[in-house]
């Protein structure tokens, strides 16, 4: 499902959502794992010689195999992604799926429903070879622990998920192209923006169609009340009410615990597979890292970044889509832009545009979790007895549990991470001491 979700994503925001939830929901693991990560600033010069991040030589091993594999993967899927769309264009099917959708009816919208349908089917099985390949070597390096019935069920509820709301996406961007052919750049634009906010809205709505949520003060009373100072702390009103257990253990092995959802909708999630089997306090590091995205006002930073930059973005594609048409049009059978097939070129164009502009996207999601790092540490001060230490054993405990390659390729961090490695993190961690000699942290005065 990640080369459907993709084209769904690049139709309504482009190269967005490198660190915001996508829509649908995936109930897999992630290929590079979602928790709280550092910074791109440089540990210290004798950082160097004892690493804050360790695997044992198996471990290790596998490690590097397996971060071989995603990175693989994940730049593979995504050029597959794009081929797909031009042979399809190149072969005339996306001409001929919209003729054939002509003849059922007569319907304007109707027609768009069913072409649209055909598109995320036929993307969704060009993906599918990717995703289920990505799962085997999840199952096989431990990782994933989730059945071939089950795997294909949340499949089949993503594939659903995206049928229905990014069919609407698209015929109201597609509506767009016909009402403005020449400014219809600009209104995309502008609905882009409401859809980026109600998909952080209503994510947490939606989880539990692919895992299974209870309430956390059931399980774990104990880490409840310690929460609740990191939330006093932090300021982040969420009441025990709205923190939740997560069954991952269901599917897989790896730890998790984030903060989800706006507004009315906000809460904490806590994997059963992080309460209990690492100690509390790191835990709440994980919370206070998480919490820090809020409290710093990521969030709308991150949209009205994204705002701007897909501004320009919109713009360069609807020129270059256009040309394209001018071009090709004939040989494509395709005679106009607001076509249903002339709209596949639009959404090949950003596609392309998603993966060249992927490292700025992850550079601008680093740079907000170097931050929201730092928060975490510093909020857990005076809370646990050595934030260094607890920062510390949570990244190596993270890492160990998704077999994070403690020395990735430069090149790959570069482009592919929205996280710096977790090495990074990990030795800016154990050496971020700012109370030393009297001194206090950069987001709190004590």
């Amino acid at each position: 499902m990640k080369f459907a979700r993709s084209l769904l994503l690049a139709g309504c925001c482009a190269f967005l959502l490198a660190g915001l939830a996508p829509l649908p929901l995936s109930a897999q693991a992630p290929a590079s794992p979602s928790t709280p990560a550092s910074t791109a600033a440089a540990p210290p010069a004798n950082a160097n010689t004892q690493q804050a991040y360790t695997l044992s030589p198996d471990k290790l091993a596998k490690a590097v195999a397996l971060s071989r594999i995603r990175d693989i993967l994940e730049i593979a899927g995504a050029i597959w992604g794009i081929v797909f769309l031009w042979i399809l264009l190149a072969t005339h099917a996306w001409s001929g799926i919209e003729a054939w959708a002509k003849r059922i009816t007569a319907r304007r919208w109707v027609q768009g429903v069913v072409f649209f349908f055909a598109f995320f089917l036929l993307t969704t099985l060009a993906s599918l070879p990717f995703d289920w390949y990505g799962q085997h070597v999840s199952r096989g390096y431990g990782i994933s622990v989730q059945g071939w019935g089950g795997w294909f069920g949340d499949q089949a509820k993503a594939l659903g998920l995206t049928l229905v709301i990014g069919t609407l996406v698209l015929l109201l961007f597609n509506w767009i192209v016909r009402r403005w052919p020449r400014r219809y750049w600009f209104g995309v634009w502008i609905a882009t923006l409401p859809i980026l906010v109600l998909t952080l809205f209503v994510e947490p709505l939606l989880e539990p169609i692919f895992n299974k949520f209870e309430p956390l003060n059931q399980h774990y009373p104990q880490l409840v009340q310690e929460l609740e100072q990191v939330v006093a702390r932090t300021g982040t009103n969420i009441p025990p009410n709205r923190m939740y257990l997560m069954k991952a253990s269901l599917k897989t092995n790896g730890l998790n615990a984030y903060v989800s959802g706006i507004g009315a909708t906000k809460r904490i999630v806590v994997w059963d597979t992080t309460a209990g089997r690492i100690p509390d306090d790191e835990v709440l590091f994980v919370f206070g890292h998480e919490s820090g995205h809020y409290v710093l006002h990521h969030i709308p930073k991150m949209l009205a970044g994204y705002a701007v930059a897909l501004f320009f973005v919109y713009w360069g594609c609807a020129a270059c889509a256009s040309w394209l048409v001018r071009r090709f049009g004939a040989r494509w059978h395709i005679e106009e832009l607001s076509s249903r097939a002339g709209f596949v070129v639009l959404l090949f164009v950003i596609s392309i545009a998603a993966f060249l502009l992927q490292p700025a996207s992850n550079a601008f999601s680093r740079h907000f979790e170097h931050q929201a790092d730092i928060y975490g540490q510093e909020a857990i001060h005076g809370i646990v007895p050595d934030p260094q230490k607890t920062a510390v054993a949570a990244f190596n405990h993270l890492g160990e549990a998704w077999l994070e390659d403690p020395r990735p390729n430069p090149f790959i961090e570069f482009w592919l991470y929205d996280h710096p490695s977790t090495q990074t993190r990990a030795n800016f961690a154990a050496h971020y001491d700012p109370w030393a000699n009297g001194g206090h942290g950069e987001f709190f005065a004590h």
